[in-house]
């Protein structure tokens, strides 16, 4: 036998009955009425205080947003750059003779491109003088909002449009590749002369000290619009709030004669003089890289 006994089992029940309510000294779990009236006012008290304190906090800092610009940004010194098609490796390959394999290519386009339609864009933007910023600033306290955009018609990619060519080059061997350039919130790309693109092999490494790169299986290419400029009447661009009915600057660049029935490694870059396309641990920097391969059978 231990030094104490072992307290039976009705008694242990007894003792928890009484824990929770005491007739004799009228207590709920220890407490009296007035004990837990307090406590929980306390706690009622002091989660209110809080509340407000929240409150007032969000409060605060929601008075120091703008709805039509954010407060704060990161400054990218390099936007990125996107190609259309695309999928999740940037891989375009196809075989010439199995529509199955390119059709998805040219869904893609079309859907991407339906915004940019002629009839579309002269009923929501604004015809603006080419070769120069389309500057809409403020004045002073007096909000210049919703800020216009300008207009960039589908037909303007001419080959790469969709509208003589349904395939966009895809049927043919001659495919064509949508470039944009990722939106920065008051970037002015070229620093007065207008961006461009250009594309050539890219080089990949394929041994320790051996580089090798395919413009040799390029061949011809042609950009639209001409010279793949990204005019200035787009830039700066002020933010989806504030300019609604944006539609991004596109260059199209169309592929004349690949070498087939191999991989060809293609990069594009933007070329501007306040823009550095040469940051090795951003390769969407100012840059795109992405696959061709088209079979012939």
């Amino acid at each position: 036998m231990s030094g104490k006994d072992k307290k039976a089992c009705g008694d242990v029940l007894d003792d928890w009955k009484e824990f929770f309510w005491n007739p004799r000294t009228r207590e709920f779990m220890g407490r009296t009425g007035s004990s837990w009236a307090l406590i929980l006012l306390f706690y009622l008290v002091f989660y209110c205080f809080l509340t407000g304190l929240f409150a007032l906090t969000m409060w605060v800092m929601l008075q120091t947003l703008d709805d039509y610009k954010p407060t704060y940004q990161d400054r990218l010194a390099t936007p990125g750059m996107m190609i259309r098609p695309r999928s999740k490796t940037l891989d375009i390959t196809y075989s010439m003779s199995n529509t199955e394999t390119w059709d998805g290519y040219v869904n893609t386009l079309n859907e991407f491109l339906l915004p940019y339609n002629d009839s579309i864009q002269a009923a929501n933007n604004y015809f603006c003088p080419p070769g120069q910023y389309f500057t809409q600033d403020d004045s002073d306290n007096v909000r210049n909002n919703p800020k216009r955009s300008c207009q960039f018609n589908r037909t303007m990619l001419e080959d790469c449009s969709g509208l003589e060519d349904q395939y966009y080059g895809y049927r043919n061997g001659q495919p064509c590749v949508l470039i944009k350039l990722n939106r920065v919130i008051g970037m002015k790309p070229g620093d007065g002369e207008a961006p461009y693109v250009t594309c050539t092999g890219k080089k990949y490494k394929v041994s320790k000290d051996t580089w090798k790169e395919d413009s040799d299986k390029i061949g011809e290419i042609v950009y639209f619009p001409p010279n793949g400029t990204f005019n200035l009447m787009y830039y700066p661009y002020y933010g989806k709030q504030a300019q609604v009915n944006y539609s991004q600057p596109l260059v199209a660049v169309k592929f004349l004669n690949l070498t087939m029935n191999t991989d060809i490694n293609v990069e594009c870059r933007i070329m501007a003089k306040n823009i550095k396309v040469d940051n090795e641990r951003d390769k969407f920097a100012g840059r795109v890289s992405f696959l061709l391969r088209i079979d012939k059978i």
